[in-house]
């Protein structure tokens, strides 16, 4: 009886030449990530599906895979709080499931990688960042038992640094970019504020603070955003009619101003 096609898995070197020479210019730090699950999962036998976690400061979540097998064990695992992808991003150790039917670790997780069809697995720890709580994991999961050979778990292990410094580029960019969002937002946010200051400061004759005591009481009241509160006086020339209602002209302990006797001179 002839044997079913198999496909060859790829050669490590060569696989591992074509990541040294691909172009940073060209790629995002997600589409390194993805070309190095894709070239890993290419020089596996068993033809394996791979994914790389990432856990920031405790909160798991995969940054890329190469089916939705690695995917959905991945999140069962989160689920659970525990597995083998966890286990190897939180200790650094290299974490081989060699049949999930009879491993005994996690039991509750393994049931589901099962029933998932992932019988074996290799989890290569990619230490990141440390002094930023950032870890991860480059997972490999195939649909056999006993998947993983000597050579097999070495070539794994040889991605695992590529991964790590694109994990660790992806995580650097994401928070720089979280943090210059952060800071635009901030920006847009006091200039409208201040925008909304000098409308009160104009309208009601207010010192600075006094603006924005009102602003801020203004937010308190309508229980809105010192800004969405700005916001709207700026476009609309009104705070929340609350406000209004309570403090029409000038907010408490402003300075009375000077003006005309109402009283009828004798």
């Amino acid at each position: 009886m002839p044997s079913e096609p198999r496909t060859e898995p790829a050669d490590v070197g060569e696989a591992l030449e074509s990541l040294g020479r691909l172009s940073l210019r060209e790629l995002t730090m997600e589409g390194l990530l993805q070309t190095v699950a894709d070239l890993t999962k290419s020089v596996l036998p068993g033809s394996p599906e791979a994914s790389v976690s990432l856990l920031v400061r405790g909160a798991p979540t995969t940054v890329v895979s190469t089916g939705r097998l690695a995917r959905d064990v991945d999140e069962s695992q989160y689920e659970h709080g525990h597995g083998p992808c966890l286990h190897a991003a939180r200790t650094g150790e290299l974490v081989e499931v060699a049949d999930t039917r009879t491993d005994p670790r996690w039991p509750d997780y393994m049931p589901s990688a099962v029933e998932q069809g992932a019988l074996s697995s290799l989890s290569v720890p990619l230490g990141i960042d440390p002094d930023a709580q950032v870890s991860g994991a480059l997972n490999i999961y195939a649909r056999q038992a006993h998947a993983f050979d000597e050579d097999a778990r070495a070539a794994a292990v040889r991605f695992g640094p590529y991964a790590a410094v694109a994990a660790g580029n992806l995580h650097a960019y994401q928070s720089a970019r979280s943090m210059a969002d952060n800071l635009q937002v901030a920006l847009e946010s006091r200039a409208v504020i201040d925008q909304a200051k000098g409308v009160l400061i104009e309208r009601y004759k207010l010192t600075p603070d006094q603006a924005f005591q009102l602003l801020a009481r203004a937010s308190m009241s309508a229980n809105r955003k010192v800004r969405d509160i700005a916001d709207q006086l700026v476009r609309t020339g009104e705070l929340p009619a609350v406000v209004q209602r309570a403090d029409r002209d000038r907010p408490s302990r402003a300075p009375a101003r000077p003006g005309p006797d109402p009283r009828p001179h004798s």
